[in-house]
């Protein structure tokens, strides 16, 4: 495992229904749902980190915080970029922040841990 602070990665969609908070259940309103832009965000952390990691190895996450500062509505095309910003052993801490074409929509942080894939799974489906 090579994972330096700086790597970077994005993930990109196209506002859809599917995506909105009346979809999901976060809300009543066709806009861009605050667990899609936090699932969002978690897949760039995996595009970031997964080139870096043993074949047996994945990442987990473990906490997130997010400020979801502007509704995107349908149509509306959001960008989420994250940042390595920390490693401390198994430890990862990530910075991301996303856009669509009007401003930041949303802003935070998600902490990842590396672990043994076979391991993890044989764990919690004990």
């Amino acid at each position: 495992m090579t994972l330096v602070p700086g790597l970077r990665a994005q993930s990109v969609t196209v506002v859809e229904m599917d995506d909105t908070a009346k979809t999901v259940g976060s809300g009543d309103v066709p806009v861009l749902a605050t667990p899609r832009l936090l699932a969002l965000a978690e897949a760039a952390t995996v595009r970031a980190v997964r080139p870096h990691l043993a074949p047996d190895q994945t990442s987990v996450g473990t906490r997130v915080e997010l400020e979801h500062m502007a509704a995107s509505p349908l149509g509306a095309r959001v960008q989420v970029g994250v940042e390595l910003t920390e490693v401390n052993g198994r430890r990862l801490v990530f910075a991301f922040e996303a856009h669509d074409e009007r401003a930041v929509v949303g802003k935070g942080t998600i902490e990842r841990v590396v672990v043994d894939r076979a391991a993890f799974v044989a764990r919690v489906t004990r």
